[in-house]
């Protein structure tokens, strides 16, 4: 990059500030107060048919102040991290909170739950990327694309790198800090035959770069994944098992959160509302939630309110075993939060694996999901209806690929009618999965 970015020195930085609006906020009358800092750098190249389109560096910081009289709560926000700035955000959030209404779920996590055990979990691996190695990998990964036969046209490959410190304290004399990181490749290609055209992507993703896979691998994969779609056809209208791909399972445990998460369900917009304990899975099935683990995407010590995170199991033996909950729906729900403010942290399943042949055998006839469309999910209901693309599959082998169809169903529907889970875990982001097989599903096609 082209400014060295220190990250211990910005984290002693924004710790010193962090402290700095407390102690603010302290004297000028508020109850209790908590801070969030945070700065990052980053790199972006992207390029397309050789040649260079963008080279963007970047560098955002900010700090958020919320502050709490009683239990009137006022939150302000600045990019300046300036004591003129942090002063001026103090002063904005307190007039805020002397005029808004109280609310009896307002305040700070208790005191108790606070993080005490911090240690360092390995998400910081700067990558000392100039600027000119940076193209050249994107370069080298468009190259290895578009040299595969059959690609005709390239929608670019686009590098990222970037790393950052992120602080939070409170008046509870809570103050946590990590510094992280997050370096991705990807790429996309267009083909075409007498049909019309197809476009696929692959990409890699990781914290620290040496676990990136090679570009050349990366647009190799992309131009095998536009190709197998050429000749694509609509399938047969009717229900049909359907098998998604990891890339898209992933999606559906995002679905399952959404409808856990404390916010949803206290304003009773969730499928999952008392739900608690009850059925949803086959017995088999389980999720985890592992927010410790060392060098993962989203490891950390504490949440975004300084409560202490730790192994949530939400999913036990098919049934709903924990809800996801901060401190503010915890009380909303007559419960005690699970250290989710912020989100989950590194969800693994926890069930059989099964190689993906054989759930195309189990499948016998059906459809393979590998690309959504649409935002059609109701979390209210759990209704299910997506445009989708992928591969029809006789006899447990695919047979063509297919487009300009839809799957539905509901969500309780699918979760219940789990069949297997496949064994080709997706490990780029924070949620591992491999392929699920849901016994059936409206095709609409033909």
């Amino acid at each position: 990059m082209a400014q060295a970015f220190d990250a211990a020195a910005q984290q002693v930085l924004l710790t010193q500030r962090a402290e700095e609006a407390l102690a603010l906020a302290k004297k000028l009358g508020a109850d209790a107060a908590e801070v969030g800092a945070s700065v990052d750098q980053g790199l972006g190249i992207s390029v397309r048919l050789g040649e260079v389109e963008t080279v963007e560096l970047s560098r955002d910081q900010g700090i958020a102040i919320t502050l709490y009289v009683g239990q009137r709560k006022g939150s302000a926000s600045s990019t300046d991290a300036s004591s003129a700035s942090i002063k001026a955000t103090v002063e904005k959030a307190l007039a805020i909170a002397r005029y808004t209404g109280e609310d009896p779920a307002a305040g700070l996590a208790d005191a108790s739950l606070m993080a005490t055990d911090l240690p360092d979990l390995k998400v910081h691996y700067p990558w000392a990327l100039t600027t000119d190695e940076a193209i050249d990998l994107a370069l080298a990964c468009e190259k290895a694309g578009r040299d595969v036969v059959g690609i005709h046209q390239s929608e670019g490959a686009s590098l990222s790198s970037g790393e950052g410190v992120r602080v939070y304290a409170n008046s509870h004399g809570f103050l946590g800090t990590q510094k992280g990181s997050s370096h991705s490749l990807s790429c996309m290609l267009i083909a075409q035959d007498e049909k019309g055209m197809q476009r696929d992507y692959d990409y890699t993703s990781a914290r620290n770069p040496a676990m990136l896979r090679d570009p050349a691998e990366v647009g190799r994969e992309a131009a095998s994944r536009t190709l197998r779609r050429l000749g694509a056809q609509r399938p047969p209208t009717g229900t049909f098992p359907v098998l998604f791909d990891p890339s898209l399972s992933s999606g559906l445990v995002g679905h399952l959160m959404g409808a856990l998460a404390g916010g949803a369900l206290y304003r009773e917009s969730s499928f999952l509302c008392d739900r608690l304990g009850s059925s949803l899975f086959p017995s088999w099935f389980g999720l985890e939630e592992r927010p410790m683990e060392v060098g993962a995407t989203a490891s950390s010590p504490f949440d975004a309110e300084g409560v202490q995170t730790r192994n949530n199991r939400f999913i036990e033996q098919g049934s709903v075993a924990s809800y996801m909950l901060s401190a503010y729906s915890a009380r909303r729900l007559g419960m005690q939060s699970t250290g989710n403010a912020g989100g989950a942290r590194n969800l693994r399943l926890l069930a059989p694996l099964t190689p993906r042949d054989d759930l195309l055998k189990q499948m016998g006839r059906g459809i393979w999901v590998t690309e959504l469309m649409g935002q059609g999910v109701n979390g209210v209901t759990g209704d299910y209806s997506r445009g989708a693309a992928g591969f029809w599959v006789e006899n447990g082998e695919i047979q063509h690929p297919i487009e300009e169809f839809t799957i539905a169903s509901n969500l309780n529907s699918m979760f219940a009618g789990l069949v297997a889970v496949g064994d080709d875990i997706d490990t780029r982001g924070s949620i591992h999965t491999g392929s699920w097989l849901i016994d059936a599903m409206t095709v609409a096609g033909n």
